[in-house]
């Protein structure tokens, strides 16, 4: 199973599925459809709806 990468159209943070964020409390192999609604960028603060899909 592929992971995906997604970009913050905001900062340009990438969250990448295979690495998670483990600072922000999701383990590696997390999916982003999986991630909280709460959960918000580590580099600028804004919430998951400002990700899109990452093609890089």
């Amino acid at each position: 199973m592929s992971y995906q990468k997604y970009i913050c159209s905001l900062c340009g943070h990438i969250y990448d599925e295979a690495l998670g964020d483990p600072d922000g409390g999701l383990p590696p192999g997390t999916r982003f459809e999986d991630i909280p609604d709460t959960w918000t960028c580590p580099d600028c603060g804004v919430g998951k709806d400002m990700f899109e899909p990452y093609n890089g």
